[in-house]
Order: C-alpha cells, then structure tokens, then sequence
C-alpha cells in the first residue's frame, strides 16, 4: 500500500511498488480533505526510492482533472533536482503532464528518485481525485 503524508504545503506519496497501468489518486490514498487547494498553489511529491528497477511507460503520464475551469494553470516537474518539465496550461478542466522517459532514466539514481510537481492555479482548485492518476511504469 502506498503511503500518502502530508506536510505544509506539500502532499508526499511514496510508491511501495511497481504499478502497471493507470493509478488514480484516490487508489494511492488522497482523500477529498487532503487535497484542498484554496491558495491555489499544489506541490506533489511521487517518491520512488523504494520501488526497485524502474521500468518506465513508454510516456510516463501525470493527469490531474480539477472541477473548476481554470483560465491558466503553471505546471513544473522536477526529477531528482533537476527540472524536467515547465509548461503553461491555457483554459480547460484538466492537465496532462507527458514526461521523457529517457530524460526519467538518465537522472535515476540507487538512493533517491523523486518526481515533484509544482502547479499555480489562478484561483482556489477542488481536484477530482478518482479522474486524476499517474501512468509511470509498464
């Protein structure tokens, strides 16, 4: 079971082991409380120390569906320090993160792996967890 810690300003999931396929965040352990965004800031933490070898999704995939219709939402992710992804996202009620597998492999270490995403929405967000998922691995 995956493990979902909570820390100011921060949500930090640890992955216990390799997930195929789509995982939602309510099936990682978010729950509705958990995930109130009324500053409009969100800070995701995906720890995969403990995984093991990292097979990687031909397009590793962050999904987040919010229930609001945001004008424009700022979007960067970070693999083991080093930013591998900053995008704007225009007018809509979901994001879609693709990351490099390659880039992913490249920056692997044997002691830490952590994907973090920062997201700015211009408003308070409700984020719909059973919709909103991670697609990292075969």
């Amino acid at each position: 079971m995956n493990n979902v810690e909570i820390n100011q300003g921060e949500i930090k999931v640890k992955l216990k082991g390799l997930s195929d396929g789509k995982l939602s965040f309510a099936a990682m352990g978010f729950e509705k409380d958990v995930v109130n965004l009324e500053s409009g800031l969100l800070r995701l933490v995906f720890d995969l120390k403990d995984i093991g070898e990292h097979n990687y999704y031909q397009v590793p995939t962050i999904e987040v569906f919010y229930e609001e219709n945001m004008s424009e939402t700022h979007w960067i992710c970070e693999f083991n320090g080093k930013t591998i992804l900053d995008k704007m996202d225009h007018h809509g009620n979901s994001t879609i993160l693709l990351l490099n597998r390659k880039v992913l492999s490249e920056l692997e270490q044997h002691h830490e792996n952590a994907i973090i995403v920062h997201a700015e929405f211009p408003q308070p967000a409700n984020i719909n967890l059973e919709k909103s998922f991670i697609h990292f691995f075969k």
